[in-house]
């Protein structure tokens, strides 16, 4: 499923799963594939992300504190799936992908997804922020 997926595109999906874990989650939401982003931080979307003049740690603790219910931290053994709006997401990023041309799915491609589905927690939360 991820073959197209880069180097770093992976990792965001990896840091998305542990974001989701360390705010004890039962899926992978939009808000936890943003703060992947976030923690990634190199390539291509992390410029966008600097030039937007985003405060990114006002995105991160604006996140954490949304987290209404305070959880336990889930294990990072335990097989944490993606939400429905998240595969949205990934459905979307493939879809920029493919409107670009590219035979690959990057950071940018990711970011394009989120924005996309306008209504996650995520969009909002970059919206709020300034990025359109």
């Amino acid at each position: 499923m991820f073959e197209r997926y880069t180097e770093r595109a992976r990792r965001v999906l990896f840091f998305a799963r542990y974001e989701a874990s360390q705010l004890g989650s039962v899926s992978i939401g939009t808000e936890h594939l943003l703060l992947g982003l976030i923690r990634e931080g190199k390539g291509l979307t992390s410029r966008i992300f600097a030039r937007s003049h985003l405060s990114l740690e006002t995105i991160r603790k604006d996140i954490e504190t949304s987290t209404k219910i305070p959880r336990e931290k889930v294990s990072t053994s335990v097989e944490i799936p993606f939400n429905d709006e998240t595969k949205q997401v990934l459905h979307h990023a493939a879809d920029e992908a493919d409107r670009l041309l590219h035979n690959y799915i990057g950071t940018e491609h990711l970011l394009l997804g989120l924005l996309r589905e306008q209504q996650s927690v995520a969009a909002v939360r970059l919206i709020e922020q300034g990025m359109r």
